[in-house]
């Protein structure tokens, strides 16, 4: 078998990692944005990093700045200040969410649990994975007299926006009727519900968080709420919604 060829000096050359390729990796890799944001979402200045890390405000600033390349010694620092590993200033960044719904592609669901339905939904948000908050369109439909809307409660907030027609909610003993251009907002965790008021459909715009923060009060009656006999079942599944729905969440009252 013939021997290869011996690389050239050349060759060998191309192979080495040069300064700028070096250069270009750590502009890449934002050091110093990443800094900047660890500092200012714990509201902490320049000064105050500078005496848990040793480090002093006019470097640390420089780093922000990318006037100077940091070592892993001083990045180490860092990393502990903000509770990091080290891989945190390497990692690919993740893409900024934007997601465009369109009309067309989305799916009108009734009310799951109860006949007639008091209203039809259409998420807003279900093609964003692990979301905060879901968004829907809301459209409640008259009822008839003698039927009386289901109180439901789930954790977390919620916020209405009237777009169309009139809506009386009812938040326990708290009563209030909405027209078009009003709002609400209200601790999820209380037994709630909804009613279309005259002959007309009543539309809305509804975003539900659906984890509550660590200090909203969870009051004993709202567990009593989830009793069957008095509160209807959630709504159905994301994966009966819309194909694209597996991550979906929905909590919208039934």
């Amino acid at each position: 078998m013939a021997e290869r060829p011996l690389a050239s000096g050349e060759q060998m050359h191309n192979t080495l990692a040069d300064a700028d390729t070096a250069e270009r990796f750590i502009v890449e890799k934002r050091l110093g944005d990443r800094i900047r944001r660890l500092r200012l979402k714990k509201s902490m200045g320049l000064v105050e990093l500078g005496r848990h890390t040793g480090l002093s405000a006019s470097f640390l600033s420089q780093l922000e700045t990318g006037r100077v390349v940091p070592t892993l010694r001083n990045l180490a620092r860092i990393a502990m200040v903000f509770s990091k590993d080290l891989s945190y200033f390497f990692e690919n960044e993740p893409s900024p969410i934007f997601r465009v719904h369109r009309k067309k592609d989305r799916v009108r669901m009734p009310q799951t649990g109860v006949e007639p339905p008091a209203y039809t939904f259409e998420s807003l948000g279900y093609m964003v994975p692990d979301r905060l908050m879901d968004p829907y369109f809301a459209e409640f439909v008259p009822l008839p007299e003698q039927v009386e809307p289901k109180a439901h409660v789930h954790a977390g907030f919620e916020f209405l926006y009237v777009l169309a027609g009139e809506l009386v909610i009812r938040h326990e003993e708290q009563v209030a009727m909405l027209c078009p251009g009003d709002a609400v907002y209200f601790d999820a965790g209380t037994p709630h519900s909804y009613r279309c008021v005259g002959n007309r459909a009543a539309e809305a715009i509804i975003v539900t968080i659906h984890q509550a923060s660590a200090g909203q009060f969870q009051p004993l009656r709202a567990q009593a709420a989830t009793n069957p006999r008095t509160a209807s079942a959630p709504p159905a599944s994301a994966s009966s919604a819309a194909p694209d729905e597996t991550d979906a969440k929905h909590i919208i009252p039934s």
